[in-house]
């Protein structure tokens, strides 16, 4: 740590860790699970009182689903305003036979919290109270605007935000967008990510007959419905991962020079990679650059075909219907409504007894890496973390910052604080400790940081 201004706040929250670890165990005892509308009401009351008890002015803006929660503190138009985005609500915590510990009783082991939600995402969002916090205890005020967003419906797909933005599109303007979120490199280095892809979920539903049939009595006769799915869902990717879906991928922007510098020096070690999957190849094609994949390629993804019988033993049924459930990632400048219409397509001529639902869709989002707010950015970072930064051009995951960059015209950034094996959305979801104040640190970093730069300046 470098910069004398953030000795005080650094010492600050040295002196309160264990005060706000117990903060955070005490937020994540609240369940709040979108899904099934568990403890909504109760976590955005939370929520609400945490970012009162900073000052701030709070908003609860209702929705047809879940409240948001919109904070602003300061407005002095001389300053740089950052808004920070997060996500009170939680993923369903089943299989609860997995968990070591009630996923809404926080445990503390071996330096971890393990907790539903503790790294996805009220952890993350909570280190950027404590960095705010921290600075008003430890300086009297703050180097800059803070605005503060939370929504309770990022685990559903955020289907309300980008309305809700539209909206308050004016109470919502800032300099950049920062979001906590997801978990930072395997080498626990200082993490910037410029992008995220979309997702488009959609099932493909078919019905062959009125009722399931006896193999042998129909087989041959009737059709069966999972082989429908089955030679459909072959014409969508070849064998050597090509996606074939015509007029799919036609607006796909290539990366630029500048995120193929980057990916080329993210540290990469594919054999640990396939060891700690249990896997013994990378998906085709096998020719593609392993990031470039996870960045700047669209997927199509079967995640579940069902029909039929499973059960134990056999039973020579011939199914009358089968369902599959699929989504594609988006990567800019693809559009959910393209990517629906190309499969829609696609679908009428290769099947047309099979009908596309869709689903829940978010678009992608990219932020250039030469804008001139990031070299503030990876400044502050690698203040609070003593060390160099890993620039990341996109997430291979979706978070709903479209919404910022589409809507409200500013930069985004995720810039997240949980450890790489924090298992968010599976049994045992944790946080390390030192990761958590790490985080406290680093939000109090880009507040400082800030408040030396002038925007357009």
């Amino acid at each position: 740590m470098n910069n004398p201004a953030l000795a005080p706040v650094f010492n600050h929250i040295d002196k309160n860790r264990d005060a706000f670890v117990a903060r955070l165990l005490d937020y994540v005892r609240q369940p709040s699970i979108s899904a099934q509308n568990i403890g909504m009401d109760a976590a955005a009351a939370l929520a609400e009182w945490h970012l009162r008890a900073l000052g701030m002015t709070v908003e609860r803006i209702e929705t047809p689903g879940h409240p948001m929660l919109l904070g602003q503190l300061g407005d002095d138009p001389a300053r740089p305003t950052i808004l920070f985005y997060g996500h009170y609500d939680v993923q369903p915590p089943e299989p609860l036979e997995h968990w070591v510990s009630p996923p809404f009783e926080p445990t503390i082991r071996d330096g971890r919290i393990y907790a539903r939600g503790v790294a996805d995402n009220k952890g993350q969002h909570m280190a950027q109270i404590l960095a705010i916090e921290s600075h008003l205890a430890a300086t009297g005020g703050l180097p800059c605007n803070v605005k503060f967003l939370l929504e309770g419906e990022e685990e559903v797909g955020s289907p309300h935000l980008a309305q809700v933005v539209r909206d308050h599109a004016e109470r919502l303007r800032a300099d950049l967008v920062v979001t906590a979120d997801g978990p930072m490199h395997p080498s626990g280095r200082g993490t910037i990510l410029y992008g995220v892809r979309g997702v488009a979920s959609f099932e493909l539903r078919v019905r062959t007959a009125r009722r399931d049939a006896h193999s042998g009595n129909f087989g041959g006769v009737m059709p069966n419905a999972i082989w429908t799915l089955v030679h459909l869902l072959a014409t969508m990717k070849s064998p050597d991962g090509r996606i074939t879906i015509d007029g799919l991928a036609d607006t796909v922007l290539p990366p630029t020079e500048a995120e193929r510098a980057a990916m080329a020096r993210l540290p990469l070690d594919i054999g640990a990679v396939l060891a700690d999957m249990g896997m013994t190849r990378l998906d085709a094609p096998a020719d593609r650059d392993y990031f470039e994949r996870l960045m700047f390629q669209p997927t199509l993804t079967i995640n579940g075909l069902h029909g039929g019988y499973d059960g134990p033993g056999s039973k020579t049924v011939l199914p009358a219907e089968a369902v599959a459930k699929c989504d594609i990632r988006l990567v800019e400048a693809m559009t959910p409504e393209a990517v629906f219409a190309a499969v829609e397509a696609h679908v009428a001529q290769h099947a047309p007894d099979v009908t596309v639902i869709r689903q829940g869709a978010m678009p992608p989002s990219r932020t250039s890496m030469d804008t001139p707010v990031a070299a503030l950015l990876r400044k502050a970072v690698a203040a609070a973390r003593d060390g160099a930064v890993l620039d990341i051009p996109s997430m291979g995951g979706s978070l709903p910052d479209h919404a910022f960059t589409r809507i409200l015209g500013v930069p985004a950034f995720v810039v997240p604080y949980a450890n790489a094996d924090s298992a968010n959305h599976a049994p045992n979801e944790n946080m390390r400790i030192d990761c958590f104040l790490a985080g406290i640190r680093t939000g109090a970093a880009i507040l400082t940081g800030l408040g030396n730069w002038t925007p357009g300046g």
